[in-house]
């Protein structure tokens, strides 16, 4: 199979980012208006409407029955966020208030709008004044792009590595490539997203450049989130099958086989629409 013009997040969630995003339902969010909320005293910050947030109208958000730990709150709600994206339950379009979001997650409305804040940066959300943050719609141009680039950056790092890198320094990879096809065996895109970053981002640090790493870990995250749309996120056989390319694909290293590595490597990264 190639990598879609879709890709398949992220998050750097890893196994706390699933237990966090399975936990985790967002609640879809109608047009908002002013409603007063009241919170009793010594409770914190207040859950009314925050920096201009309404949420009047909103239906009402029962508790998680397991609360995210108070340690790095907002990166575990940005983990699990980063996975709503990629399986479409914050949908593209839909528009989130931080308060109704943090009832959810069983926290108050800060770490929630600090995570928004960040996806917002990444170009995931943009803030909607007095209503909270709007999951931005992206078409197949835009995805087919990124794909584009990723092509572009990790290609040619690929066929470089191929020729410097010992076969026993990709035989060390072998865990990673086969987390990757238990994960899209699995059937949940979020946690293929995840598994399959961290293969890239392992093969990629083998150029030993921090900056490479980072840039081309953003464009593999963008890419994995879904247009608006469409009807399904990927499915469990395009997931197993892009999986199988990693396994191929080291096969491929560590037997030193240069015609083969650049036949899968420029399968895996074709752009399709």
């Amino acid at each position: 199979m190639k990598h879609s013009a879709q890709g398949t997040a992220g998050t750097g969630a890893g196994a706390g980012t699933d237990a966090a995003a399975e936990a985790v339902r967002i609640p879809v969010q109608p047009g908002a208006a002013d409603r007063a909320r009241d919170r009793a005293p010594g409770g914190g910050e207040p859950d009314g409407p925050a920096r201009g947030e309404h949420t009047h109208g909103e239906p009402p958000v029962s508790r998680p029955r397991a609360l995210v730990r108070r340690s790095s709150v907002r990166g575990q709600i940005l983990d699990a966020l980063r996975s709503a994206l990629v399986t479409g339950e914050l949908r593209p379009g839909g528009v989130y208030s931080a308060p109704v979001l943090g009832e959810r997650f069983g926290v108050s409305a800060t770490p929630v709008r600090e995570a928004m804040q960040q996806l917002a940066l990444e170009g995931a959300v943009e803030v909607v004044p007095n209503r909270g943050f709007r999951v931005l719609e992206r078409g197949d141009r835009e995805l087919a792009e990124l794909a584009e680039v990723r092509a572009l950056i990790e290609v040619p790092v690929w066929l470089r590595l191929a020729r410097t890198v010992p076969a026993e320094h990709w035989a060390e990879l072998r865990p990673l490539a086969e987390a990757t096809v238990r994960a899209a065996s699995s059937g949940c895109p979020a946690t293929y997203a995840e598994a399959d970053r961290a293969f890239h981002r392992a093969v990629l640090a083998l150029a030993g450049n921090e900056q490479l790493v980072r840039i081309a870990g953003d464009v593999h995250r963008r890419a994995q989130w879904p247009p608006a749309g469409s009807p399904s996120v990927r499915g469990r056989a395009d997931l197993v099958a892009d999986a199988h390319q990693h396994t191929a694909l080291l096969d491929a290293l560590i037997a030193g086989d240069p015609d083969a590595v650049r036949a899968l490597v420029g399968d895996h990264f074709t752009v399709t629409s």
